[in-house]
């Protein structure tokens, strides 16, 4: 790899050119895509994930289709496909699509938006705030932030739920670690346990024995009522205890409810991100009411399997005896009635938690005080696993819910995780044929638009890519420049006269963390081909740019495009980190990044007046990058300010050094006109690193920003590149930090990137 620093003249140049200008349109190629009709055809394999574990907890390798025995409600099953996958990996969501029986879709899929091709997992942490008491608040808070800074791969993205949405609009899957410490900040105490103000107080628990006609428990609260109140009959008595219990009972079924509901509306929407999602449900456990309780885990553990869900459930009360807290008022009972009663009270209370991830492939992590070491291990063992489909009989293509057995033959020593149960086989689209009658009307733009904005995750049917970069300004302060990239060669062109023209309309927004907008726009961007030619293609992408001045803060920018003619959507989200200036810290601004293409030889100039004797000349392209992906034989290059830096005493000597000389470490150069850095500068050293799957592959030495006497000293330009030939396809994080020496600060910027 070959790093270099840029000339001044140069990185300013560039970071004007990158940030404010754009190509209209990129090079016509290729042939026009005409829409296509969609049938529904049933060719739905119905899969399982499985994890075999010896005595030891390892996981068992090199296990074959043929040991394998499947059955389903007890008949034994013909295994159609078996692999053994990587979670995150590569080919994860090929495999789990051809296990589907939807090659065609994985192959558009693929080309549609490229499989990173570094491990990165699904992380979901669904904390139950309905119940959770504030000891356990602050103990999930600390394995959260555990998480985060110590589990959380390069490569992973994560999202961190609750019960009652008190997260807000931070609760998004995103790989950005400033997001996800925002929401676990926001995780607070809740009020929302249910409370018993009469005498003698009764327990959820309690409440629901006496509904289930337990006579100790009954009969206890019987006397002590008479006793405090001598006068009242025993029916009466009878009475406004049973009463108490119904009205307890509601309540908790209320709560209970929510979580189920929450739980199964993030299982079922998870369902469109590709591979296998792991769910952390956090609680201190709950009661299942008598009535539709099972039902609802059933929904839950069902649309988990059809999904690709692994719940892992942590009771979050840790090591516990089964005794009532110091702090809890206990009716005194000499009998003993309740304390026989209270035996199964915390067992009740983790059948939920036990039940979820048992049914779902995952297990409990239950009675244990290291709660952070549950979701590690869950990480590992996780990580790898067996894929088994199969494909459903006609009886099997109902609601009904099916048991699935699986067993490894010879070696009932094996323990298994995997799907216990699957519902309705659902049909899949292929791209051929037509419509069938009764199919929905076409939704309008506008609809479609807002549901493109909305939507928690990133519609892909039209490709759009988005790159944030904040710089501060002297003229008008933070600005953040949002560059928008939308590929149109799915367009169909339509001849208007003897112009062959289409349409895109385009929205987007900026929203800070509580998801109300700051800034916004919508435009509708025209699409001409270059050539009058009927079959000439459209463009490959249209560029737009969006600014808005913005103050510090964390902001999503969000963006949707639709083609109106065809119905078709695409969106993308990004998050991104507005520094306060103000603050006199020491700041950089965003990575602003292009790609520098490889040589491109000029055409000879044509007979007509030039010069047919010029020799062609080689020219470099360089670009903004805003879809985060480079061509190997490309270089990156990156400018980004340094604000605040701290002057020094006096004026540092600083020694030219002709830029590009060796490939030791970046060279930096100064305009001619400079050789000694003007007085009173500051001295500031930066480093450069590159890391993949949190490894760091290249670390530059630390070397000295040169100064130019004409800079502004509050705005301090850095530029470099680095040569992506000897680097092997893959996901990379670029890392650059700068020190200021005088000061003794230092601050940091990264920019994650895929060599194609």
């Amino acid at each position: 790899m070959d790093f270099r620093g840029l000339t001044l003249r140069t990185l300013i140049l560039a970071a004007a050119c990158w940030v404010c200008a754009m190509p209209a349109s990129a090079q016509e190629t290729g042939a026009p895509r005409p829409a296509q009709d969609i049938v529904r055809v049933n060719t739905t394999l119905v899969q399982t994930d499985v994890m075999v574990f010896d005595k030891q907890g390892i996981f068992v390798d090199g296990l074959k289709r043929e040991q394998f025995v499947l059955k389903i409600d007890g008949k034994p099953r013909e295994i159609s496909f078996f692999e053994k996958i990587i979670a995150g990996s590569r080919n994860e969501e090929a495999q789990l699509a051809t296990a589907r029986g939807n090659s065609a879709g994985a192959a558009r899929s693929a080309a549609l938006a490229p499989v990173p091709l570094d491990r990165g997992r699904i992380i979901y942490f669904f904390v139950d705030d309905l119940h959770l008491s504030i000891g356990s608040t602050k103990q999930v808070r600390q394995i959260l932030e555990r998480f985060i800074d110590r589990e959380m791969g390069q490569n992973d993205a994560a999202a961190i739920t609750s019960t009652s949405g008190q997260i807000g609009f931070l609760q998004q899957l995103t790989d950005d670690k400033t997001v996800l410490h925002a929401a676990a900040e926001r995780l607070l105490p809740k009020s929302y346990l249910t409370r018993d103000m009469q005498r003698p107080p009764m327990t959820e628990y309690q409440a629901q024995l006496i509904e289930a006609g337990n006579e100790d428990v009954f009969s206890f609260f019987v006397d002590e009522l008479m006793r405090m109140n001598p006068n009242l009959p025993r029916n009466m008595a009878a009475a406004e205890v049973q009463g108490r219990a119904s009205q307890i009972n509601q309540q908790n079924n209320y709560l209970t409810n929510g979580t189920l509901n929450s739980l199964r509306t993030l299982v079922k929407t998870s369902a469109v991100v590709p591979g296998r999602k792991l769910v952390f449900l956090i609680s201190d456990g709950f009661l299942l009411d008598r009535s539709d309780s099972m039902d609802r885990l059933r929904q839950i553990t069902s649309a988990a399997a059809s999904a690709g869900v692994v719940i892992y459930s942590i009771d979050a009360r840790g090591l516990s005896t089964g005794m009532p807290d110091a702090t809890a008022e206990i009716p005194f009972d000499p009998s003993g009635r309740l304390t026989r009663a209270a035996a199964g009270e915390l067992t009740a209370t983790q059948d939920g938690l036990n039940a979820l991830a048992a049914d779902t492939g995952g297990r409990a992590f239950v009675n244990s005080n290291d709660l952070s070491a549950g979701v590690t291990r869950a990480l590992k063992e996780s990580s790898a696993y067996y894929l088994l489909a199969w494909r459903p009989e006609t009886e099997e293509s109902n609601q009904k819910s099916r048991r699935i057995e699986v067993t490894v033959n010879g070696r009932p020593d094996l323990l298994m995780r995997f799907h216990h149960a699957f519902g309705d086989s659902s049909t899949q689209e292929t791209a051929s044929g037509k419509k069938k009658e009764g199919e929905t009307v076409p939704k309008p733009p506008g609809e479609l638009m807002a549901e493109a904005i909305r939507a928690a995750y990133p519609k892909s049917d039209l490709p759009v890519a988005i790159s944030l970069n904040f710089l501060d300004l002297a003229s008008s302060g933070p600005s953040l420049t949002t560059s928008i990239k939308v590929n149109t060669t799915s367009l169909v062109l339509d001849n208007q006269g003897e112009q062959h023209t289409a349409v895109i309309d385009l929205a987007g927004g900026v929203f800070d963390d509580q998801g109300k907008p700051v800034s916004s726009f919508n435009r509708r961007l025209t699409i001409r081909a270059r050539a009058t030619n009927a079959n000439t293609a459209p463009p490959d992408s249209v560029f737009y740019n969006h600014f808005s001045t913005i103050k510090p803060g964390l902001y999503q920018v969000r963006v949707a495009a639709v083609d109106p003619k065809q119905g078709r959507t695409g969106s993308a989200m990004r998050w991104i980190e507005i520094p306060d200036v103000s603050s006199k810290a020491l700041t950089l601004s965003s990575l602003i990044v292009g790609e520098r293409k490889p040589l491109i030889e000029v055409e000879p100039l044509s007979a007509d007046g030039s010069d047919p004797t010029k020799s062609p000349e080689p020219i470099r392209q360089v670009t903004l990058n805003i879809d985060h992906r480079f061509a190997g034989t490309s270089h990156l290059r990156f400018v980004t300010f340094v604000y605040n830096a701290k002057a020094s005493s006096a004026g540092l000597a600083t020694t030219a050094t002709p830029s590009g000389q060796g490939t030791s470490g970046p060279a930096q150069s100064l305009p001619a006109s400079s050789s000694v850095a003007p007085a009173n500068s500051p001295d500031l050293a930066v480093q450069v690193q590159l890391f993949r799957d949190n490894e760091p592959i290249i670390t530059m030495p630390l070397h000295k920003i040169s100064i130019d006497a004409l800079s502004d000293p509050q705005r301090l330009p850095y530029a470099a590149e680095v040569d992506l030939l000897s680097l092997q396809p893959g996901r990379y994080l670029l890392l650059v930090t700068v020190i200021d020496r005088v000061a003794k600060a230092s601050a940091s910027q990264k920019f994650g990137f895929q060599i194609d």
